[in-house]
């Protein structure tokens, strides 16, 4: 990581204004705002653009352009400003469960989390995950029930040297997120996963649109041409499909906040509308 990101710029972004030190209130801070300010999107591998991994691109997407991103690009770009300010981070690969069954085969490791070690204590922080995106970091103690603005989520465990995220649903039961490994990676080790997760055509992320953004007490997800309103438990508040590439352009733009100017909506639109749709 040899680009420091610029700390005005980003705080700007993302709305915060307080002390620049490795506290655990100033984490706690920036884990709430930052998925808040830059959705979760995916709009580069599902128009065939890379997703460039170098901080000087991220910054410039994520930041100046007023983009969002997925958790390479989101989890970096927090990890940069941390180690700034103090905190001593740990990259950390994981393999996604959410959508899953349980007989499933055993998934890729494409997912990045952050651990942060503080004061004797260590945390996870993870600011990439779309639509259960932690609204702020977790203690890294198993079978702790942490309770967040939107929603419980805790860790379990997979084996001696992993992790197993699971966030609470409306019934009290536990549903698993994805499964992280404690030992560390080195930062080279996300450009093979992101190759992975933005070209390949197994990846979800090459055929559909998944925009998430993290409000105070609400989440909103975009799913091709549905636009979800869920509560803290999960539940859907509100559901409505999206029924013209204009009505996309306003939904991004006014509900996520998404700079769109250089990006071909009309081909987006045409590739996710559901065949109902179709004229």
């Amino acid at each position: 990581m040899l680009h420091n990101v610029n700390l005005d710029n980003y705080f700007a972004r993302i709305g915060y204004a307080g002390e620049r030190v490795a506290t655990l209130e100033v984490l706690q801070a920036l884990h709430r705002l930052h998925p808040r300010a830059i959705p979760f999107e995916n709009l580069n591998p599902l128009t065939r653009r890379a997703v460039k991994l170098d901080l000087e691109s991220i910054e410039h997407k994520l930041v100046d352009q007023h983009r969002g991103g997925y958790c390479f690009e989101q989890n970096a770009l927090l990890a940069n400003v941390l180690t700034q300010l103090g905190f001593n981070i740990t990259p950390l690969l994981g393999r996604v469960l959410w959508g899953r069954e349980a007989d499933a085969p055993v998934p890729p490791r494409t997912h990045m989390v952050l651990r942060i070690d503080l004061d004797d204590e260590a945390w996870i922080a993870d600011v990439g995950f779309g639509s259960v995106t932690l609204p702020a970091p977790l203690r890294l103690a198993t079978g702790l029930a942490q309770r967040t603005q939107l929603g419980t989520f805790r860790l379990a465990d997979a084996s001696r040297d992993a992790r197993y995220l699971e966030v609470q649903a409306a019934d009290e039961s536990w549903t698993r997120v994805y499964r992280f490994d404690l030992q560390p990676v080195e930062w080279i080790d996300y450009e093979t996963s992101n190759w992975y997760t933005s070209t390949s055509p197994d990846s979800i992320f090459a055929s559909n649109l998944i925009v998430c953004r993290v409000l105070s007490e609400v989440r909103l997800t975009l799913l091709n041409d549905r636009l979800y309103e869920r509560a803290a438990d999960g539940q859907i508040i509100s559901e409505r499909q999206i029924t013209s590439v204009d009505e996309l352009a306003a939904c991004l733009h006014g509900q996520f906040g998404l700079n769109t100017g250089d990006i071909d909506l009309a081909d987006v639109f045409e590739r996710i509308r559901t065949p109902a749709n179709r004229v």
